[in-house]
């Protein structure tokens, strides 16, 4: 092998080094190539509560382990010479459009994973042209929502309070503040058993020991956000502090049924879908009862633990309901590749709630946009690849599930 000197011309050509920023928060997010990078991020900054507080689900978390289990065993059918130039990824739910076939879950105490909250989210999602869900257990009230991003697409998520009057008090609140869409959650009669939470003491504000001291030791940034701005409260619900468990049970009716969504009907004009539906039963029942769509969905596994995965009650939910009623799923969404097999599988849609929460720990409103900026790139590369142009072309044909290990 001959060897030469270096040529400085050949070497200017390399010498291309990238321009150094201050802007940290910017650069370590740049640096995260997918949600999983987001969330070893969102550790190492935010307090072990409110990490395991996402992070976590009910009991031993077998329901949330196997909803990955399922997601990592579907195989995508990749299409050659399909002539895919570009895929459109715009679809149409709840009766308007949103850019992305995916949109931001409704999460309680979002302001305890970081300061900027449910504002900054509903920002990233209103530049991403993607509806935001608000929770009834959100640390930002309706109004204040909506006054952050105006021209935002709106959910609100209802849990039914044992109080009929408040309940009905909130969807008054959130007609009046453009909220077109309701999510009424019923699979939460009672708190589930999340042990992360019990070890860790979650309550909300948080309480200062030598555990959290020490604990915040090292994330100084997040504990600054907390103390330098306004108290963190449950916007729509109380002002005082307790654990958990005892807040869900004390305000949430456990005796709801289907009578008591035939009365929500009555009174909300929007769309209405319900949230927490994995079975043929409770599908048919819930559209007898009114509603105008599904939320195929475990709670992410923060509920019954060893309930159904939520990819794979889809189909029974699709067969019974037909395609006249859509479904969004949800529970267990971290990629791209998940959002595409979900819609392959017979979903019109997707809600991210972890995801996007990794993303908002490990940079606030940035951190939401960035994970938004990932899926989207995800899911238009996997659909290039599979010879999809647009949702529409996205089928069972273009799926299978891998048997056996390997």
């Amino acid at each position: 092998m001959k060897r030469r000197l270096p040529q400085i011309s050949e070497l200017r050509s390399l010498m291309k080094f990238e321009p150094v920023t201050l802007d940290r928060r910017a650069a370590r997010l740049a640096k995260a190539a997918d949600v999983w990078d987001l969330r070893a991020i969102a550790k190492r900054r935010t307090p072990t509560p409110a990490f395991d507080y996402v992070d976590g689900a009910a009991q031993r978390e077998l329901t949330a382990r196997r909803a990955r289990e399922v997601f990592d065993s579907i195989e995508l059918v990749p299409r050659i010479l399909h002539g895919t130039a570009s895929a459109d990824l715009s679809t149409t739910i709840a009766g308007a459009p949103s850019a992305l076939p995916f949109g931001i879950a409704p999460t309680g105490f979002t302001r305890f994973m970081h300061a900027e909250g449910e504002t900054g989210a509903v920002r990233a999602a209103a530049r991403a042209g993607i509806p935001f869900s608000l929770s009834t257990m959100g640390t930002r009230s309706l109004e204040e929502v909506a006054a952050a991003a105006p021209d935002s697409r709106r959910w609100f998520q209802l849990y039914l309070w044992k109080d009929r009057e408040k309940s009905r008090a909130l969807l008054e609140r959130a007609a009046a503040s453009g909220y077109d869409t309701l999510l009424v959650t019923v699979d939460t009669p009672v708190a589930g058993q999340r042990l992360r939470d019990a070890r860790n003491g979650m309550v909300i504000p948080p309480r200062l020991n030598l555990k959290t001291v020490l604990d915040a030791s090292y994330r100084p940034e997040w504990w600054f956000n907390f103390l330098t701005t306004d108290s963190l409260k449950f916007a729509s619900l109380s002002d005082s502090a307790t654990d958990l468990p005892t807040l869900i049970n004390s305000m949430f009716d456990p005796t709801l049924s289907f009578a008591d969504l035939e009365w929500i009907r009555s009174i909300w004009d929007g769309k209405l879908f319900v949230k927490g539906v994995l079975t043929a039963e409770d599908a048919r029942k819930s559209v007898d009862a009114g509603a105008d769509g599904l939320v195929v969905s475990n709670h992410g596994g923060r509920q019954l633990d060893r309930a159904p995965v939520s990819f794979e009650a889809l189909a029974e939910v699709r067969a019974e309901v037909g395609a006249g009623t859509e479904i969004i799923l949800d529970s267990g969404i971290m990629s791209g590749a998940d959002i595409v097999a979900s819609l392959c599988a017979g979903a019109d849609f997707v809600l991210i709630g972890r995801a996007y929460l990794y993303g908002l720990m490990a940079g606030g409103e940035a951190g939401v946009e960035r994970v938004i900026e990932l899926l989207a790139r995800e899911i238009e590369v996997n659909m290039q690849l599979m010879g999809a142009a647009t949702i529409a072309d996205l089928g069972p044909e273009l799926i299978r599930r891998r048997s056996g290990r390997g």
